[in-house]
C-alpha cells in the first residue's frame, strides 16, 4: 500500500508536469539547456523641468505712458531710455514675487546701490542692501506700529477696523484740566469718557496716556492762534486716541499754525492713533470706509515756490521774507518762509485713520498735509490709512520722511509739489484696489503746472514699494519740471497700467522741462535718474 505522503508527492509533480506541458515546455523532465522567455517593461523617463515660461517682453508703450501737455509730448520710448540710462534696474519683472508688499524671499528682486552714494546724503539716508522698503517676507520693520487691511497687511499688526486700545474698559473718572468733559459714550463695550480739546489751543498742552479717555475734537481745531507771534506746543503721550467727533457737521481736523509744534512720540508697541469716532465702536467701519474727517495739517515757516498774489516771488534760495501761500482746505491759514531748518514737530508712531475731504476740485483735506514744514521738522513711522485724497501731500519746504506707509488712498499716496526739497526711505504706497480715483498714483511729482518756479521740486526716494492695484494709468507720474532720483525701488502695476509716467509742460526737443540737461542758473540738475528699481509692470 502506498502511503498518504508518497501519493501526495506524486499527485503534485504530476499536475505540474501537466500544466508545463500545457505551457509548450516539450520536456519539463530534462529541460535542457533552453531558457524561458522574460519581458521587462521599462519605465517612462521622468521629464525634464521646464520651469516657469518667461512671458513676452513689454513693449516701451507698456512700461512708460506718454502724455501730452501744452503740445509737450515726452514718448515712451524717451521715458524707457531714462530708465535704462540707470544702473541695475530690471523692466521686465513678472511672476509672484511679492506676497502683499512683502518679497517672496530674501534674495534682493534686482542688485542694490549704496543710496547714500548715489543720493549723496549721509545723514538721513542708510546705506542698504536691498530694494523696496522691506528685505523679505520675515522684515519686521513696520510690525505693531501699522494696521493690517486689504490694501497691505503687515506682521504683527492688528486691522484697521480694529477698535483702538483705550483701556480696561471702565471710564475715565474726570477729564485733565482745560478739556470740556464730553460724557461716557454710550456703547456697551468699551466703555470709556471723552474729554474734547479746545477749538484754538493757546497755551502748551500735553495729553497724557489715561485708561478710559478718547481725546475728541470738533471742527477745526487749531493748534496756536494764527494771529499770535508766540507759538504754542501739542505733546500726545505715546498710545493716545484721539478721535474726531462725527456727532456734528463740520470738517473735523487738526492743524498746526506756523511757530507751532505737534509732538506726538508714540512707540512701536503703543503708536499714537487720530482716527473717526465711529472707529471706536465694534463694526463702526469697514475696510472701506475712508472721509470720516480731515486730517492733520502742519504748517511750516520753511520756503514755498508758489507765492500767494502780493508776495514772493522766491529764489532757488529761498530767502524771500515775503513768499507764503494759502494751504489747501481751508481758509486763510498760509504756510511758507525762509527758515530752511524750521520745526513744526515731531510725528513718530502715528497713524492718521479714514481720513480725506474734497472742498472743491482741486482743494481738499487728506490724511497728512505738510505745508513750508522745514528739515527741522521729524516724520518717521508714520501711515495713512483710508484717505479719500492722497495719503500725505507736501506744499514746499524741506521736510525728510522715513518708513512711512500710506494704505489704501483714494487718490495719490505721496504727493509733492510747490518747491519741496527733500529726501524719503522706506517708504510704502499700497494704493486702494478698488473704486479709487481714475488720476490717482503710488507718487504723483509735479511743480503746480508753474515749470520754473524757485526753489525747483528736488526730491530723491530710496528703498521704496510702490503697489499700485487700482486702474489708474501709471504708478509713479513725474512732471512740472521736477527733479527726482529713485534708487532701491519695486513698483508693481495693475493690468493695463503702466509704471512710469514721465511729462514736461513746455520747452521744445532737448530743452523740455522734466528731462532736459543740467542748468544751473534754473537749478536744474538734468533728467530723473533711476538705479536699482525692479519694475513689474501691467499686472505680470
Amino acid at each position: 500500500m502506498v502511503s498518504f505522503s508518497r501519493r501526495s508527492k506524486f499527485l503534485l509533480a504530476t499536475s505540474a508536469t501537466l500544466f508545463l506541458a500545457s505551457c509548450g515546455a516539450d520536456d519539463v523532465a530534462s529541460p535542457g539547456a533552453g531558457s524561458l522567455p522574460i519581458t521587462i517593461v521599462q519605465p517612462a523617463p521622468t521629464p525634464t523641468p521646464t520651469g516657469t515660461p518667461t512671458p513676452t517682453a513689454l513693449t516701451n508703450a507698456q512700461i512708460a505712458l506718454a502724455t501730452t501737455q501744452s503740445g509737450v509730448t515726452v514718448t515712451a520710448d524717451e521715458q524707457v531710455a531714462i530708465l535704462n540710462a540707470g544702473q541695475n534696474n530690471n523692466l521686465q519683472g513678472f511672476g509672484s514675487t511679492l506676497s502683499g508688499v512683502y518679497p517672496v524671499s530674501g534674495a534682493s528682486l534686482a542688485t542694490a546701490s549704496n543710496p547714500q552714494t548715489v543720493l549723496g546724503n549721509t545723514s538721513f539716508i542708510q546705506n542698504t542692501s536691498f530694494v523696496g522698503a522691506l528685505s523679505g517676507p520675515n522684515d519686521a520693520a513696520f510690525s505693531g506700529w501699522t494696521c493690517s487691511s486689504t490694501a497691505a497687511s503687515f506682521l504683527n499688526s492688528s486691522n484697521c477696523t480694529a477698535v483702538p486700545s483705550i483701556g480696561s474698559g471702565t471710564p475715565a473718572a474726570s477729564c485733565p484740566t482745560g478739556l470740556t468733559d464730553d460724557g461716557v459714550n454710550s456703547s456697551t463695550a468699551p466703555t470709556f469718557r471723552y474729554c474734547r480739546l479746545p477749538q484754538i489751543i493757546t497755551a502748551d498742552l500735553t495729553l497724557a496716556k489715561i485708561p478710559g479717555l478718547v481725546y475728541r475734537f470738533r471742527g477745526q481745531t487749531e493748534v496756536g492762534d494764527v494771529s499770535s507771534a508766540t507759538g504754542v506746543t501739542l505733546t500726545i503721550a505715546p498710545g493716545v486716541v484721539l478721535a474726531a467727533d462725527s456727532s456734528e457737521a463740520t470738517n473735523d481736523l487738526l492743524l498746526v499754525n506756523r511757530g507751532s509744534r505737534l509732538n506726538a512720540v508714540g512707540t512701536a508697541d503703543a503708536p499714537i492713533i487720530f482716527t473717526a469716532q465711529q472707529n471706536l465702536a465694534n463694526n463702526g467701519v469697514s475696510d472701506a470706509t475712508q472721509g470720516l474727517w480731515g486730517g492733520v495739517i502742519l504748517l511750516g515757516r520753511a520756503p514755498t515756490a508758489v507765492c500767494a498774489a502780493g508776495t514772493g516771488p522766491n529764489d532757488a534760495n529761498g530767502s524771500s521774507a515775503t513768499c507764503q501761500q494759502a494751504i489747501e482746505g481751508v481758509t486763510g491759514r498760509f504756510y511758507g518762509g525762509s527758515n530752511q531748518a524750521d520745526s513744526s514737530g515731531t510725528l513718530q508712531y502715528v497713524q492718521i485713520r479714514y481720513t480725506g475731504i474734497a472742498i472743491s476740485e482741486g482743494n481738499e483735506l487728506q490724511g497728512l498735509t505738510l505745508g513750508g514744514t522745514g528739515s527741522g521738522t521729524t516724520i518717521d513711522h508714520v501711515q495713512s490709512h483710508n484717505s479719500s485724497d492722497d495719503g500725505v501731500e507736501i506744499f514746499g519746504g524741506a521736510t525728510n520722511l522715513k518708513y512711512f506707509v500710506v494704505t489704501g488712498a483714494d487718490d495719490d499716496g505721496f504727493d509733492v509739489d510747490n518747491g519741496w526739497r527733500g529726501f524719503m526711505q522706506f517708504i510704502i504706497a499700497a494704493q486702494k484696489a478698488s473704486g479709487s480715483t481714475a488720476d490717482s498714483f503710488a507718487t504723483e511729482i509735479d511743480s503746480n503746472g508753474a515749470e520754473d518756479l524757485l526753489p525747483r521740486t528736488y526730491g530723491r526716494y530710496a528703498n521704496f514699494t510702490f503697489i499700485q492695484t487700482n486702474s489708474a494709468p501709471a504708478a509713479i507720474r513725474l512732471r512740472g519740471g521736477a527733479d527726482f532720483a529713485f534708487v532701491n525701488g519695486v513698483v508693481k502695476s495693475a493690468a493695463g497700467a503702466a509704471c512710469v509716467n514721465i511729462i514736461a509742460g513746455a520747452g521744445d526737443g532737448a530743452t523740455r522741462t522734466t528731462i532736459r540737461a543740467a542748468d544751473s542758473a534754473l537749478q536744474d540738475v538734468g533728467p530723473p535718474t533711476f538705479n536699482s528699481v525692479y519694475f513689474q509692470c501691467q499686472g505680470r
